[in-house]
């Protein structure tokens, strides 16, 4: 997709600044969140197999359930547990056409994976005897490597500890332990 360049750049910029200015607010005065964290991310599959492939036996993150979607009859509601009290769920709908992942308002642009180094390597070792595409830790961010899940989900592997973006704590409660 085309970036902006010259004076759209610096408007992008300069409103991206002042947005900061306005609403970002110092630690000590931000508001107590009032929920105890995410507790599943919801994506659709295309297909429960290939993803139950990709998540559990290429990743290794135990699938810990699939039932019947109570919303949607035939349809499959899934899990993986991603460590940490973490779930990654899935829906598939039967029946229903689906358009290939298309970057746009509204859709996940990528979901962010903490990885201590040793499994960063582990991972980026099993992408290159794979053969399967990736990109980085070559585009100036040395700690991460993108990839896309069978639906086009983009995944990135962050070698970051929980909270922390680019070495610096996002939380209200200072640095992670």
């Amino acid at each position: 997709m085309p970036q902006p360049e010259g004076a759209e750049l610096e408007a992008v910029r300069a409103r991206r600044a002042e947005l900061k200015d306005k609403y970002l607010r110092p630690v000590g005065e931000r508001p107590a969140t009032p929920v105890r964290g995410v507790h599943h991310i919801a994506l659709v599959a295309r297909d429960v197999e290939a993803t139950v492939r990709f998540y559990q036996e290429f990743l290794g993150f135990p699938l810990v359930e699939l039932v019947e979607n109570r919303d949607y009859a035939g349809s499959s509601h899934f899990f993986f547990d991603l460590g940490n009290r973490n779930l990654l769920g899935f829906f598939d709908f039967p029946g229903h056409p689906h358009p290939d992942y298309v970057e746009t308002i509204g859709a996940v642009q990528h979901l962010a994976l903490s990885v201590d180094a040793e499994h960063f390597a582990a991972i980026k070792a099993k992408l290159d005897a794979e053969g399967v595409e990736y990109l980085g830790p070559d585009r100036g961010v040395e700690d991460s490597l993108y990839v896309r899940d069978p639906n086009g989900i983009g995944l990135e592997f962050y070698r970051e500890e929980l909270g922390i973006f680019a070495g610096e704590s996002l939380h209200l409660d200072g640095p992670a332990d």
